[in-house]
């Protein structure tokens, strides 16, 4: 969901040539599904665009390639201290973190709460493209 939600950001605030989007899993379990049918509604609603697609694996050309490396939660951020010997170059953080929390993006696969869920991300996203692409760029 949070992939869709920030290129969903970044386009209606026409700074799609200045930024890259992906997301990728930090763990097995989901690769090569798509996205959650839950999600594919929700994202519809609100009109976010968004493709099919297969769960791909974070790489260690993800780490090189990415500025920022975002967690859902302290688990997803642990794995990806992990795949990336400790975060060496300090790019990775929870996604909640751009809004000054210490708090994780509750699963909504667990929880079933899909809209709080994409109020904390679209959030959090909306204050990282404001750090990352301030006024006075725009």
């Amino acid at each position: 969901m949070a992939e869709f939600v920030m290129k969903d950001i970044i386009h209606d605030r026409h700074a799609d040539d200045f930024f890259h989007v992906e997301s990728a899993a930090a763990t097995t379990e989901e690769l090569g599904h798509d996205i959650y049918p839950p999600v594919k509604k929700l994202l519809s609603d609100k009109n976010i665009s968004f493709e099919p697609r297969k769960a791909r694996l974070f790489t260690a050309k993800d780490y090189i390639a990415f500025d920022y490396i975002l967690a859902m939660d302290y688990e997803n951020l642990q794995d990806l201290y992990h795949l990336t010997d400790g975060d060496p170059k300090e790019k990775i953080s929870l996604l909640l973190s751009w809004c000054g929390e210490r708090e994780e993006i509750a699963d909504p696969w667990y929880t079933r709460d899909f809209e709080t869920a994409y109020a904390d991300i679209h959030r959090s996203c909306t204050a990282l493209f404001d750090t990352l692409y301030p006024e006075t760029q725009r």
